[in-house]
């Protein structure tokens, strides 16, 4: 058990610390992530905002070559041939042009044939080639980059495209390009050609290879409708749109992705792609309808702080791993000495009180314990002896008590059996060992007389009393008194030396059993019920005399009732109808005049025990709260029998 105790505070001390670092860990960590987040989106977007500088500048430059060449030509067009010395001159001074095209209508130069256009390209070997091109095979006014120009009648840049031509130059024959071309017209306003600046696909990706601020993130570059113009795969290049491969991967967040970047707008998107969760970057550049997107992994991005984390973690769980075994370490060495002054506690609480406790070196509260042990053995020993007194007299008490209970059970008659015609029971049930309920009756000169009466409080007082008022009512009774006299003389000789002011609640009565008469005096007992023989339950009139024991000389009035016979008559105690149970609900007269009038007469016996069955459900187990007596009874018309 000391280790258990050791190792529990260890526990609840290593939790406690465990909570507060992984709070504190939570809550840097969620401010440390919102920092790198930040920190990631501003790296991102300064990157991708160089790279769309730089295929800004890129696109200046083509834009501006073509610009400064359509006027050149446009001034120049009465000498074919120099057409020549520009278009070259073109591609040599701009080493991102791939090639150059300046194209006239057809029949323009009559010297020159049908088709005129002088083409310029950039050699592997870094020279300058040229040709003039367009034959009935190669119709270049039909061309995208000829075409555009001359229906838009503006400059502007086309889709990409390869178009094949017949220099000996392999490269040329499959360059991918986009080509920025510019309408050219005669001193009167008429179209006459075009000239276009072709800018190769390749030479641009190689520009954007190195925009990489990770190391597996890439950059793609879509045209105003969708296509790609720069892509890590190649074999998406030129043929598939952002919307195609969106639809062929089911990504909807690839769908939305391309359509924000169509309508030239800037922001950020996250989603999944593949096995890898992206946070993609996307800017527009507006002077040539192109959108670009900078894809960066979160593991690139996150992948060291998600390391540093996981350290940090084990780190901090070997810590408190190695602080619990420390804490259980102290702890135990701490409170040896609790566990030696335990196990003396185990030997003094068998029964050696005698035995010295061994001494502590702590001036704490461990030593404070063990003087506070050291004091309670004395005064347990102390204690022990007064204890053993105090058992030894209140087992004497009970004894005595049990003695008395019965000595007054014994004063209450318990033969009901009364002869012909008199059906009669009665119970009386203290709520302590003794009580002050009372109840008599006999049968005396063919009247029978009987009392139930009440005394104040409970317990020996209320027994004593109790045993006098019974003797009383005998001893007066058998005088042939009537009930009111009966009443007189109890209360004259009661309150004469009633120094206590105990008083008794009575009901005396005398029954004629031949005639079936009822004499009655109600000493502020409860009215009793009577039950006619087809009649519900009712309580019979009683006048407002006072209990017994209080006034001397107090004049009771007596009643009269003419003929009982048939019905029956139920007298009880306040501990009735005043039974309470857990919740303070008393029994009360109307609950106990449903169950008298609830079943048919059948005994008297039978109805003071049903209404005991009832109270008992009532109370259901609490304590009772006063003593408990009834007595019932019914006179049917015979030839009385007295009882000897």
């Amino acid at each position: 058990m000391r280790r258990s105790l050791s190792a529990r505070l260890s526990f609840w001390i290593v939790l406690a610390s465990a909570l507060l670092f992984f709070a504190l860990i939570v809550y840097l960590g969620r401010m440390y992530n919102y920092g790198i987040h930040q920190e990631v989106d501003k790296d991102a977007v300064q990157v991708l905002d160089n790279a769309v500088h730089r295929v800004d500048d890129i696109v200046d430059d083509v834009e501006r070559a073509t610009r400064v060449l359509a006027w050149t030509v446009s001034r120049d067009l009465d000498h074919p041939d120099e057409m020549i010395v520009y278009s070259n001159a073109a591609v040599l001074y701009n080493s991102l042009i791939n090639s150059c095209s300046v194209s006239f209508e057809p029949w323009y130069y009559p010297t020159k044939g049908e088709y005129y256009s002088i083409f310029s390209w950039r050699k592997q070997d870094g020279t300058i080639g040229w040709e003039q091109e367009g034959d009935d095979e190669y119709r270049y006014f039909d061309k995208i980059w000829y075409l555009q120009p001359k229906q838009m009648g503006m400059a502007g840049w086309t889709e990409p495209y390869t178009d094949y031509s017949d220099t000996d130059d392999p490269a040329m024959n499959t360059e991918m390009m986009v080509s920025y071309c510019n309408p050219l017209y005669d001193p009167k306003g008429v179209f006459v050609g075009s000239v276009s600046l072709d800018l190769s696909i390749r030479r641009l990706s190689e520009q954007l290879a190195n925009v990489k601020p990770y190391p597996h993130a890439f950059c793609i570059l879509v045209g105003d409708k969708g296509t790609y113009l720069v892509h890590p795969d190649a074999g998406k290049l030129f043929y598939q749109t952002i919307f195609s491969d969106a639809r062929e991967q089911s990504l909807p967040e690839l769908q939305e992705l391309g359509e924000a970047m169509s309508r030239m707008e800037s922001g950020k998107r996250e989603f999944k792609m593949g096995d890898a969760d992206y946070s993609i970057f996307f800017h527009s550049i507006p002077t040539t309808g192109w959108s670009m997107a900078l894809f960066c992994p979160e593991e690139d991005i996150y992948g060291g702080y998600r390391t540093l984390q996981r350290s940090l973690l084990l780190s901090i769980l070997a810590a408190l791993l190695l602080m619990f075994f420390l804490f259980v370490w102290l702890i135990r060495r701490q409170l040896a000495p609790l566990g030696h002054l335990a196990d003396e506690a185990d030997y003094i609480a068998s029964g050696n009180f005698d035995r010295p406790l061994p001494p502590v070196g702590h001036n704490d509260e461990i030593g404070l314990l063990n003087r506070s042990f050291q004091h309670m053995q004395s005064s347990l020993v102390l204690h022990i002896q007064k204890l053993t007194e105090s058992t030894s007299s209140r087992e004497r008490i009970e004894r005595e008590l049990q003695i008395a209970r019965n000595i007054q059970m014994g004063m209450v008659p318990h033969d009901f059996n009364l002869g012909v015609g008199v059906d009669l029971f009665a119970s009386m049930t203290p709520a302590r060992e003794v009580g002050g309920d009372l109840y008599d009756f006999f049968v005396q000169d063919g009247k029978l007389y009987f009392c139930v009466g009440d005394v104040s409080g409970k317990g020996v007082p209320a027994s004593l009393v109790m045993a006098v008022s019974l003797a009383m009512f005998r001893i007066v009774a058998r005088q042939g008194m009537s009930p009111s006299e009966i009443a007189s003389r109890i209360n004259d000789t009661i309150a004469e030396k009633n120094e206590q002011m105990i008083f008794i609640t009575m009901f005396i009565g005398a029954i004629d059993l031949a005639s079936g008469s009822l004499d009655y005096c109600n000493c502020g007992h409860n009215a009793p019920v009577m039950i006619s023989g087809s009649g519900a339950p009712v309580f019979i009139d009683c006048k407002a005399n006072t209990a017994v024991g209080i006034i001397s000389g107090f004049a009771y009035e007596g009643q009269r009732i003419e003929d009982l016979c048939g019905n029956v008559l139920f007298i009880y105690t306040d501990g009735l109808n005043e039974a309470e149970n857990d919740s303070h609900e008393q029994f009360g007269n109307e609950r106990m005049l449903n169950v008298l009038g609830s079943e048919p007469f059948v005994s008297s016996q039978a109805t003071v025990e049903r209404l005991s069955r009832a109270v008992a459900a009532h109370v259901a187990g609490a304590e009772p709260s006063d003593d408990l007596t009834m007595l019932c009874l019914r006179i049917t018309p015979g030839s009385p029998t007295e009882r000897r």
